[in-house]
């Protein structure tokens, strides 16, 4: 990401050697903050209770929503930022014998049990408690389930390239805009053919395939919040709740109404 496109740089925090094996980050990012490509000297686990955040992996990009994580190895260059705002609740976890993590980035569904570990980890420091046994137990339980999380081979990918992510920035704001290559080509300067053979060389999909993916998050991060059903429908560009239904079944296996039950 280019900070000079609108984005804040926020300073990553320094650390010599973790406390614990699991060790908990809070920090609420500000839309359009992001930290500066930088690697650890342990695992660290990417997460968001609430928001999107768009994480950066050498030249892969992801978009992830609370119902996911990314797992960054020890060493990995990467950076995180939250496109309009996110909890960002970050896990750094030592390189323990029988880890039995990924080597290499990896997407992950996150389990409600692990949310709710993580989240007992967050009221434990706002509490100030130092119950070493009780915190070593909620961290034996999180060590317990990460190998457990279902790999994900479904996600966002993003755009190198300024022209094309001022275009997915705004289709993100806007997802309902129903412009394809050539309009939005005339707009930043580049034939429509060309527009849509850098879109698919960066992403790895076409401009239409991108923006169903794109709709299908930004339903997900919405049906976390208390937006109806319809709203979210006619805000993506769907001329109906029921039209809406079908995409997101089809790509889920769930309704939206189920989806929010669970």
């Amino acid at each position: 990401m280019d900070f000079d496109a609108g984005w804040t740089s926020v300073d990553v925090p320094e650390m010599d050697a973790l406390p614990r094996p699991v060790t908990l980050r809070s920090q609420s990012l500000p839309a359009r903050h992001i930290f500066p490509f930088h690697s650890h000297r342990w695992n660290q686990f990417v997460y968001a209770t609430s928001g999107t955040l768009v994480v950066t992996v050498e030249d892969s990009w992801h978009v992830i929503t609370p119902e996911q994580a990314i797992w960054v190895p020890t060493g990995q260059l990467h950076t995180t930022g939250a496109l309009h705002g996110a909890d960002f609740r970050n896990l750094y976890v030592a390189d323990l014998p029988g880890l039995g993590m990924p080597s290499r980035c990896t997407a992950l569904a996150v389990t409600p049990l692990l949310r709710a570990l993580i989240l007992e980890l967050v009221d434990i420091s706002r509490r100030g408690a130092e119950d070493e046994a009780y915190i070593a137990q909620v961290n034996g339980l999180i060590l317990a389930q990460l190998p457990r999380l279902a790999v994900l081979d479904f996600h966002l990918p993003w755009p190198r390239s300024a022209m094309l992510r001022k275009l997915c920035e705004a289709l993100y704001g806007s997802p309902a805009d129903p412009r394809g290559a050539e309009e939005w080509g005339a707009e930043l300067g580049a034939s429509g053919r060309t527009l849509a053979r850098r879109f698919e060389k960066e992403t790895g999909l076409g401009l239409r395939e991108w923006r169903q993916r794109l709709r299908l998050f930004r339903a997900i991060e919405w049906l976390g919040g208390a937006r109806s059903i319809t709203d979210i429908a006619l805000e993506l560009g769907y001329a109906s709740p029921s039209a809406f239904a079908y995409m997101f079944r089809q790509e889920t296996g769930l309704t939206p109404t189920e989806w929010r039950a669970r």
